[in-house]
């Protein structure tokens, strides 16, 4: 059982090999449960954040594999904010900020946050793609080979950790910043091969789309519910 087990963290333990791609138990899992998470986000379902819990903890030892060290230091972001967004959806700060099923509304930013977002996200990227871009050397035990497209692996970490603090308190433009990271996630991780998971990413950006229009149809229906009260 604990070589069993063992083996769906393991990359190279193979689940099947479809035309000539073999497909291990560790993507296919890390896949399936990151869908899932996206899926029910788009919904509104607060059930994506234990789905996402469990996305983390395959992805964590997908990306130690790929040498994609940004992306495994990500998870443990988001295992911490899955858990902050699990309880903020579900405990609104005020009786104003809950929508119908008691739950955490959606909001927006104001025009200076959105502005400050940007230049947070274009400072992080290039402070942290420098620091990716020497880990090897910085930390040779923990990290001996040089990392992989430190610049753009990077923007994905970076957007994607702005990305979901933003989505935990439920905003809007979350999903403009997961548009930018399926799409950068897209190229990078068909270079490294790990095909289905490019292709997982295009799907994503799908879903992201989906999710803006159905929040940004949510939060209007509020402004129509308030100008009728």
């Amino acid at each position: 059982m604990t070589g069993f087990i063992a083996g769906l963290f393991d990359l190279r333990v193979v689940m099947v090999e479809l035309l000539g791609y073999r497909l291990s138990y560790l993507e296919f899992l890390g896949t399936a449960t990151g869908l899932a998470c996206v899926w029910l986000t788009a919904r509104e379902k607060v059930w994506c954040w234990p789905a996402g819990l469990v996305n983390a903890a395959f992805f964590f030892a997908m990306f130690f594999q790929l040498r994609l060290y940004s992306d495994m230091l990500l998870q443990v972001y988001y295992l911490g904010t899955s858990l902050y967004g699990w309880w903020r959806w579900t405990h609104p700060p005020t009786p104003r900020e809950a929508n119908r099923k008691n739950q955490l509304r959606i909001s927006v930013l104001g025009g200076r946050d959105r502005l400050l977002l940007l230049a947070a996200c274009l400072a992080s990227i290039v402070a942290f793609g420098a620091f990716i871009g020497n880990v090897h050397a910085t930390l040779p035990r923990l990290f001996p080979e040089r990392a992989a497209f430190p610049y753009a692996d990077s923007a994905v970490a970076v957007l994607s950790v702005f990305a979901q603090f933003i989505m935990a308190r439920k905003k809007l433009e979350c999903w403009l910043l997961w548009i930018a990271v399926d799409a950068l996630a897209l190229v990078i991780y068909f270079l490294k091969g790990a095909n289905l998971l490019a292709l997982e990413y295009l799907v994503f950006g799908g879903i992201a789309l989906y999710g803006f229009l159905g929040w940004r149809r949510e939060h209007q229906g509020y402004k129509s519910t308030e100008a009728t009260a």
